[in-house]
């Protein structure tokens, strides 16, 4: 992916489902015009669910997952399959892949059917027609939205495109990171702690859109660690119009931001941006009501590396157990390993869920809301723990 081009989290989400040797690669290098997926006569060469950002026409920037068959079999088979229905989680757009010249098959019509459960538009892709002796026919009950295509030689595949295409409805507008508090020549410090778990080389993902959020709003940016914050604002030659940090330096930076000054985290704006500011509001209540062997899931939308100043498996616990006294058992998830049975802990703590799409993070909070267990995020639990919450909720 490029260095200018559209953010996983930020593109339309198309899961190609379907049985093993259904011809799902195929699929999706015939969509592409490139050779993006493995394609194999062996049986389950796509064991897990893999993710391409790509440019589909006449769409645009696109995620396709690629997901492992639904058909596999034995104890590492079975973990596969789990692997595939995760992905619906995350989907705007769901396709099913049928084997055109065995029909569909049991497996098939299981996830077709949590497919419509979870009310994804879909299409059922009948695949390899140039095997087939005569015209593939729809599944049965399914005409409208059946198709029959060949990978190998492309037939029906522009076709299929259209028909993806017409799928795709107008997203709800929501609201930006943070280019609507901001107006022209409007000056915003950005504290970005530079230590052993920051990535070297370069700036995370969310201090990266919201630097360019501020750009597009011509205003002015300025990125500081925390350790140099004093300076940036004393010789700073305008009152800046907020001040966004880091969740886990709030302490240091709302020691020296003067309260006239507007202070929040990336974390709780990137909450705002994808719609879950007020459910992950409503949870912080929890961390108050927290008894000796509770027990609270602290999940990360991404997988990193584990380094010994870790916000989230070494500082959160730390300073949650000297916030609330209790003797507290915390379990840590990261990537899709979100469960999907929270009833044995007693609070959720997400990340911001930068390398989320809003679709897993509504899917995180409507499991957390069924099962009754309050969820909320770093962001907040920091600024709680810090005494400034509502100072930074006030844009």
């Amino acid at each position: 992916m490029s260095l200018n081009s559209t953010p996983i989290s930020d593109r339309l989400c198309i899961g190609i489902f379907g049985k093993r040797n259904a011809g799902k690669s195929s699929l999706i290098n015939a969509l592409t015009g490139q050779n993006l997926a493995i394609v194999s006569e062996v049986a389950g060469t796509t064991t897990d669910p893999v993710q391409k950002a790509m440019e589909l026409l006449p769409l645009g920037p696109v995620v396709i997952i690629d997901t492992p068959g639904l058909d596999d079999e034995g104890d590492l088979g079975l973990q596969r399959v789990e692997k595939a229905y995760q992905a619906l989680r995350k989907c705007d757009i769901a396709l099913l892949v049928i084997d055109g010249t065995a029909g569909i098959s049991i497996d098939d019509k299981k996830i077709l059917s949590q497919i419509k459960q979870k009310a994804l538009p879909y299409l059922i892709v009948i695949n390899k027609s140039d095997l087939a002796e005569g015209e593939l026919q729809p599944v049965k009950g399914e005409e409208l939205f059946s198709i029959s295509v060949s990978a190998l030689n492309g037939k029906n595949i522009t076709e299929l495109k259209e028909r993806i295409t017409a799928l795709v409805k107008e997203p709800e507008p929501k609201l930006p990171i943070i280019a609507d508090l901001l107006t022209e020549g409007d000056l915003v410090i950005l504290v970005t702690p530079i230590d052993a778990s920051a990535p070297k080389g370069r700036l995370i993902l969310p201090q990266q859109q919201t630097i360019r959020e501020i750009l597009d709003a011509h205003a002015f940016c300025l990125v500081v660690q925390d350790s140099e914050l004093a300076t940036a604002l004393r010789t700073a030659r305008q009152k800046p119009r907020i001040v966004v940090t880091d969740s886990q330096a709030f302490k240091n930076v709302a020691a020296v931001t003067p309260d006239e000054i507007p202070l929040t985290s990336f974390s709780i704006l990137f909450a705002r941006h994808k719609g879950s500011l007020k459910t992950l509001l409503m949870g912080i209540d929890a961390l108050d009501k927290l008894k000796d062997g509770d027990r609270l899931l602290i999940a990360e939308g991404c997988t990193h590396h584990r380094q010994c100043e870790d916000i989230g498996t070494v500082k959160l616990p730390a300073w949650i157990t000297k916030y609330t006294g209790k003797n507290l058992n915390f379990i840590f998830c990261s990537g899709t390993e979100f469960p999907s049975d929270l009833s044995s802990y007693n609070l959720v703590i997400h990340c911001g869920g930068c390398m989320l799409n809003e679709k897993e993070m509504q899917y995180r909070m409507s499991q957390s809301a069924a099962q009754s267990i309050p969820i909320t995020n770093y962001g907040m639990v920091i600024a709680k723990i810090n005494g400034i919450l509502q100072r930074s909720l006030q844009f």
